[in-house]
């Protein structure tokens, strides 16, 4: 084999590779999306991890018992769909996990709890329209 030889076959199989590693990205991507299409549910345990993992998240502080709560289930949904891929929205339950919600003195239910890389950066508490939320939410993305 000639030394051209061996720099097209190198040529060819860097770029298969950059091929194959563009394909596996865009699968990671794809399946991330549609992973937290919907709000994801948290508990004391596993909200560190989640808050940490993701650029922006948005966590519902929530109970059963609370009508206002239940006006912005569908809303919340919603907006997980719609935003699906920039940001994260995350339930918690106050009933079930009251560390977390001592944690960060939630006192009322409703209370939206926002984090940007793991770090709390702004705090919305009681219901709201969609209308509301999405603005606020499009000031967090730069829109």
């Amino acid at each position: 084999m000639s030394w051209e030889e061996d720099e097209e076959l190198k040529r060819l199989r860097e770029a298969k590779l950059r091929e194959l590693m563009r394909r596996l990205a865009e699968r990671e991507r794809r399946a991330k999306l549609e992973a937290v299409a919907k709000p994801v549910d948290l508990t004391d345990e596993n909200f560190d991890n989640l808050v940490k993992r993701h650029e922006l998240v948005v966590v519902d502080f929530w109970a059963p018992w609370c009508p206002p709560c239940q006006l912005m289930a569908p809303i919340i949904e919603e907006l997980a769909r719609q935003y699906a891929g920039q940001v994260v929205f995350a339930k918690l339950n106050v009933d079930e996990n009251p560390l977390t919600a001592m944690r960060f003195d939630v006192r009322a239910v409703p209370t939206f709890l926002v984090f940007r890389r793991g770090r709390l950066v702004d705090r919305w508490v009681g219901a709201m329209p969609k209308q509301v939320l999405e603005l606020r939410l499009k000031k967090l993305l730069g829109k």
